[in-house]
C-alpha cells in the first residue's frame, strides 16, 4: 500500500494548524495513541507531514494501557508508527481499575489519561501534546456541557497548561468524523477493539445519537450547532440570576 496522505485531509490539517498556531518549528509532539481510528490517522498524517518537511517537527507516540480485563497487544501500534517514522512508547497503568470503582467513570479516567501523558511528555522533553480529537467530538462536547453541566463551552484547538507547561493540541478538529472513517482506506491499520466496558453507555453517546436523529430530519441542525459556538455569532441571554435577598442592578 501506498504511504501517503491525501490531499484533503493534509489542507484541513494544515488550516488548523494555521488558524490555531497548533504546530511551530522546532516543536517536540507527543501524540496520545489510544489505537483507535481517530488516534491512528493522527499518528499517520503528522509522521508523513514531518517526514516531507510539510511541519518542522519532531513527532512520537505514546500509548497508554488503562488496564482493563482486554489486554492490548502494542505490536500494531508500533508497526504503524514505524512505517511513519514516530518513536513508540508502551506505557503500562492502572487506570482502568481505579475507574471501575469510581462514580464518574468519564471524568476521572480523562483526568488520569490526560495527567499520565502529559506527566511522560514533560518528563521526556516533549512540548506539545497532540489528542485526536475531531470536528464532531467538539460539537458533542458543546451540546453536552449545555445538556448536562449549563454551561456554555467547548474544548479548546489549542490550551497551554500553566501546571506541566504542557501544549495540548487537536490538529485534527477540522475533520469530520465520517472522513476519518474513510480514512482507513489509506492507512494499513486496523483500529484495536476498544476496552472500555462502558463504551457506548456514555453521556457522550446520548449525544451523538440525539445530534444523528435530529440531522435526519433536518440536515442543518449539526452546522448550526456547530455555528453556535464559534465566538463572534449573536448572542442573547438572560441576566445573572438573582440570589435570595438581594436587589436588580437597576434597583427595580
Amino acid at each position: 500500500m501506498k504511504v501517503s496522505l491525501p490531499k484533503l485531509y493534509n489542507q484541513k490539517i494544515l488550516r488548523a494548524s494555521r488558524e490555531f498556531g497548533l504546530i511551530e518549528p522546532g516543536d517536540r509532539i507527543l501524540i496520545g495513541f489510544s489505537g483507535g481510528k481517530d488516534s491512528a490517522l493522527l499518528v499517520w498524517a503528522l509522521g508523513l507531514m514531518a517526514k516531507a518537511g510539510v511541519i518542522q517537527a519532531e513527532i512520537a507516540a505514546a500509548t497508554l494501557d488503562l488496564g482493563f480485563t482486554l489486554p492490548l497487544d502494542p505490536k500494531p501500534l508500533q508497526e504503524l508508527c514505524a512505517r511513519v517514522g514516530v518513536e513508540f512508547y508502551y506505557l503500562p497503568t492502572p487506570i482502568g481499575p481505579a475507574v471501575m470503582t469510581a462514580s464518574d467513570h468519564c471524568a476521572i479516567c480523562s483526568y488520569l489519561r490526560n495527567g499520565r501523558l502529559n506527566r511522560f511528555a514533560t518528563t521526556h522533553g516533549y512540548n506539545k501534546v497532540a489528542l485526536a480529537h475531531h470536528h464532531d467530538d467538539a460539537v458533542e462536547t458543546f451540546l453536552m456541557s449545555i445538556l448536562y453541566s449549563g454551561q456554555i463551552r467547548t474544548f479548546s484547538p489549542k490550551t497551554y497548561l500553566d501546571r506541566t507547561g504542557i501544549t495540548v493540541i487537536r490538529p485534527l478538529v477540522y475533520l469530520r468524523e465520517a472522513e476519518i472513517k474513510a480514512a482507513r482506506k489509506f492507512i494499513p491499520y486496523q483500529p484495536v477493539a476498544r476496552s472500555c466496558p462502558f463504551d457506548g453507555y456514555t453521556y457522550r453517546q446520548k449525544v451523538k445519537d440525539l445530534l444523528t436523529a435530529l440531522n435526519k430530519d433536518n440536515p442543518w441542525v449539526y452546522g448550526n450547532v456547530a455555528k453556535a459556538m464559534r465566538a463572534g455569532r449573536p448572542v442573547l441571554l438572560w441576566p445573572p440570576a438573582i440570589k435570595p435577598g438581594k436587589q436588580p442592578a437597576d434597583g427595580s
